[in-house]
């Protein structure tokens, strides 16, 4: 194929694997994402760098393990850092968007950063040439202020105050910046990093609450099932907005459109039949669906249970659009091509985890998954337990000695964590078999 794609990377914030219609969701929410699956490629086997925000992302814009930096071992990043130097992606670290713009590409973040604060970090020191959204890990969406009530929406540079419900704001942002590329002669990436259904609960008719919750953004009083939908059903919405726009001027076709979650759900998910959510190693913590459409590359109505990774998708949209990788930066992400191309090609692809929280390490390598929680060991069979009820350790322990043994090599690779490193209060593994 001669012209390079259109590249959009959309990631939802606490969605969790079964929320949309496509992944098996109860409740009616996601129509244009289950038509975008139904005419492009679902994996069944896909997997975020980390089951708690800042973290995924990382590893997200460098398609390397997050590890390797140290604002990645915050779990997550706190507003409180404003001003640190060292917690944020380093301006000179390359990232899939610099090197993207440094090929041709134009490029923008419409939505979340949550990597760092300015003057040190920001979008567009990383390689984005445009940038509309907060800064923070969690803002309201209405008065957009963060959870010190910090006003924290930016174009550019600049904080900008707004007007409006701040899913739609994104989803209007990201129509205007396809509909001013087309009149480009050049390739674009969209980074459509939606805050939606993170906290606090509120839908565009509950102005109203962002009085309620301004003081305490987490919002633990409040939300219900319904409202979490209502959320993630106006994300859809805009989705179909861009997908529409994209057909109008010709587009679609020659436009990879990838999208996923950055971790596993929160306190409303319907996650079945996973266990454990946000901050958790178990499934419920770390999968996450994976959507991916190109209708001049995908057939339709494809599924793939290859096992992959956040930074996964990265380095596939650098193989993509024929970019290399930086040789002093090699990448931790394998391309997905092949997938994209031969939706039954598999390969084995070992993943590994390590989370402060409660000491818990995890790793997966074809239907065998390694899980510490607090010193105590698990062993599951993903494929026949994908709930993982059934503990194995006991009865297999020479395959138990050989996937520690992968985490520990794996972990001696990697920088230790630092012991100033910030953990979040308030989430636990949930329901943990006995050992």
């Amino acid at each position: 194929m001669s012209q390079r794609p259109n590249l959009i990377f959309i990631v939802a914030d606490d969605l969790g694997y079964a929320d949309l219609g496509c992944y098996g969701g109860r409740v009616k929410v996601s129509p244009v994402l289950d038509a975008l699956a139904a005419h492009g490629l679902r994996f069944t086997q896909g997997y975020s760098n980390s089951p708690v925000c800042s973290p995924t992302r990382f590893a997200m814009i460098t398609a390397r393990y997050q590890y390797r930096l140290r604002g990645a071992a915050e779990e997550p990043i706190s507003s409180k850092s404003r001003g640190d130097v060292r917690l944020g992606l380093p301006p000179e670290h390359p990232t899939f968007p610099s090197l993207l713009k440094d090929s041709g590409y134009r490029t923008a973040l419409i939505g979340k950063w949550h990597l760092g604060y300015p003057p040190n970090f920001g979008p567009l020191r990383s390689g984005y040439e445009e940038f509309f959204g907060p800064m923070a890990g969690g803002v309201d969406y209405f008065t957009h202020c963060d959870s010190r009530g910090v006003h924290d929406l930016w174009v550019g540079h600049e904080l900008r105050p707004e007007r409006g419900y701040l899913t739609d704001l994104i989803s209007q942002r990201a129509v205007d910046y396809v509909e001013r590329m087309a009149q480009q002669d050049a390739p674009f990436l969209l980074s459509l990093h939606y805050t939606a259904p993170h906290w606090p609960w509120e839908t565009r008719d509950d102005e109203a609450l962002a009085q309620e919750v301004k003081d305490n953004l987490f919002h633990l009083h409040g939300g219900n099932i319904h409202t979490y939908h209502t959320m993630i059903r106006h994300m859809d919405e805009g989705i179909g907005q861009l997908v529409n726009t994209l057909k109008r001027l010709n587009q679609l076709d020659n436009t990879l459109i990838v999208f996923t979650s950055d971790n596993g759900g929160e306190r409303f998910s319907d996650n079945w039949p996973l266990v454990g959510g946000k901050m958790d190693l178990t499934e419920g913590g770390i999968r996450v669906p994976w959507i991916a459409h190109w209708p001049a590359v995908i057939a339709p109505n494809q599924v793939s249970a290859q096992h992959c990774l956040t930074m996964d998708w990265s380095a596939t949209l650098l193989d993509a659009a024929g970019v290399a990788p930086h040789p002093d930066y090699p990448l931790d992400g394998v391309s997905l091509m092949p997938v994209l191309r031969d939706p039954q090609h598999r390969f084995q692809r070992p993943m590994h985890w390590r989370m402060n929280h409660r000491g818990q390490r995890a790793c997966r390598i074809d239907d065998w998954k390694y899980l510490q929680v607090d010193g105590h060991e698990y062993l599951f069979n993903i494929s026949a337990d994908e709930r993982e009820r059934a503990n194995l350790a006991p009865r297999e322990g020479e395959r138990l000695n050989q996937l520690r043994q992968s985490w520990l090599d794996w972990e001696a690779s990697m920088p230790p964590i630092p012991a100033d490193a910030l953990v979040s209060l308030g989430y636990s593994v949930k329901d943990m078999p006995q050992r």
